[in-house]
């Protein structure tokens, strides 16, 4: 049985939550509070777009956790094989605003459902290309993106319909630890299976499977419409009936807008914009790393006389081993330092998300720099230091979202996240992989060809990404100084 509503008058602000999904009705004397909290099929859907979001990093992380023999195995320059990264991140973010603007208008279960069949039977159909056929490698990897740009957009929305203030931040936590989760356990598949199987061609064969149960998972487990909540649901629930606000008076309901008002709108909004290009440096440096750091980490090995000059097709895969490891680590703890964090901090100061997202900026290019000085003489060294400098990077991911979902109105969010992700991947990891190859290359092409030297222009390159931190940092420290005028307008 439902517990009866209670109608209370509007709180005082320092009592309000905010987030988009708690958004109060501003125009309307009362609020509905409601004793019951999320119900098992709640917490049933939020699981299922967890393990599609794991499926989604793994099917990710893939190629670079087999770099070296996708290399040889295509004959590709540094260059050409951080073009392999650009072209999926290219169409990924592309396809990121359509999706956007179908999930805010039509039924976001089948748009999910397609994309996770679509990317599966890409990347199934991918591990049987030949060699002779480079091109329509980089064309699957480029489909991919599209169909993982579907889930990408759209299933943050739903987790945020689904629960409250409280509820959300912990539920969008646990979505997000998976991004790490899924990377570092695409690093090990693909790694594991080249390694048992002598072909890499097999990792491309698992996540299909996965991806399959998660479709069924999804057709099954998820309600064909999913509530939107938006200031005009914030009605009274009587007997557990939801009345839509606008039958009370002095509420209205909320106008529908085009797209193009959307984005002029989200273009106002200095939060938005600010911690986006924030993320846009968090996505140039995980996307760089995620590419070249197995890469990097051999050439010191080589340097040093760890192993030996890898000549043939099949490579050493331990770094990518551990770094994916690394990265599984780092990540959980990340994610979950950084919600903790935020959920304290923000009882003591409103501005607290944007400034724990510049805090770890900040420390996280220290690290890597660092991490760079110290390859070529000290590999424990490196592996600690890039490991710190992954966790202060991902208490980031579920911050930032955080930030975007309270101070964006609840009907903009697909919009908002599907510009986000089309920015933050334009200008950053779509780039940085190809930039840290075609930097690389050209050094090596001014100097002598030796395994010394190609060890040095792939350090040199890697330069840069502590300097797009440190810029991520700043972006971050802008954010604070509008972040509690734009959730007030938001709440609005």
């Amino acid at each position: 049985a439902h517990e009866d509503t209670v109608l209370q008058s509007q709180p005082p602000p320092e009592e309000q939550n905010y987030g988009a999904t708690a958004a109060r009705v501003r125009q309307g004397p009362f609020v509905s509070v409601s004793g019951k909290g999320p119900a098992k099929r709640e917490y049933l859907i939020a699981a299922v777009l967890c393990y599609a979001n794991l499926i989604n990093f793994m099917d990710w992380f893939i190629v670079p956790g087999i770099l070296l023999d996708i290399q040889n195995y295509f004959r590709l320059k540094d260059g050409d094989i951080g073009l392999l990264q650009t072209v999926f991140i290219l169409c990924y973010m592309l396809a990121a605003p359509v999706f956007g603007y179908l999930g805010d208008r039509y039924n976001r279960k089948i748009i999910l459902g397609a994309g996770i069949f679509f990317w599966s039977g890409v990347t199934l159909g991918s591990s049987f290309i030949s060699e002779l056929y480079y091109w329509i490698f980089f064309l699957s990897r480029g489909l991919v993106g599209i169909g993982t740009a579907s889930f990408s957009t759209i299933a943050p929305t739903i987790i945020a319909d689904l629960f409250e203030e409280g509820k959300r931040t912990t539920m969008l936590s646990i979505f997000y630890i998976f991004i790490p989760v899924g990377s570092g356990l695409g690093y090990v598949l693909a790694a594991g299976m080249a390694a048992v199987t002598d072909d890499w061609h097999w990792a491309f064969r698992i996540t299909p499977c996965l991806g399959g149960l998660a479709l069924v998972l999804l057709i099954l487990l998820v309600p064909h419409r999913t509530q939107r909540r938006t200031a005009a649901h914030r009605a009274l629930s009587i007997s557990g009936t939801i009345r839509v606000a606008a039958e009370k008076p002095g509420v209205h309901r909320t106008a529908k807008t085009t797209w193009c008002q959307d984005v002029i709108s989200l273009a106002k909004n200095c939060s938005f914009i600010w911690s986006s290009l924030g993320l846009t440096a968090m996505a140039f440096v995980t996307g760089a790393l995620g590419t070249w750091v197995p890469v990097f980490l051999y050439r010191a090995q080589v340097v040093q006389g760890i192993v030996p000059p890898c000549l043939h097709e099949s490579c050493d895969s331990s770094n990518s081993l551990i770094f994916g490891g690394i990265t599984i680590g780092t990540g959980i703890l990340g994610v979950i330092a950084g919600a903790e964090a935020a959920r304290r901090l923000r009882k003591i100061n409103n501005k607290a998300d944007p400034l724990i997202c510049a805090t770890s900026m900040f420390i996280s290019s220290l690290c890597l720099y660092v991490a760079l000085m110290v390859a070529q003489t000290n590999i424990l060294s490196t592996f600690i230091f890039i490991a710190f400098g992954e966790l202060f990077l991902s208490v980031n991911w579920a911050v930032v979202t955080d930030i975007l979902l309270y101070v964006v109105t609840p009907r903009r969010q697909s919009t908002a996240i599907a510009l986000q992700i089309l920015v933050s991947h334009l200008l950053g990891d779509a780039g940085s992989p190809y930039l840290i190859g075609t930097i690389s290359h050209a050094i090596q092409d001014k100097n002598v060809h030796s395994f010394q030297w190609s060890f040095w222009s792939m350090q040199y390159s890697f330069i840069v990404c502590a300097f797009v931190g440190v810029c991520g940092g700043g972006f971050f420290l802008l954010t604070s100084f509008y972040i509690e005028e734009d959730r007030k307008e938001a709440e609005r």
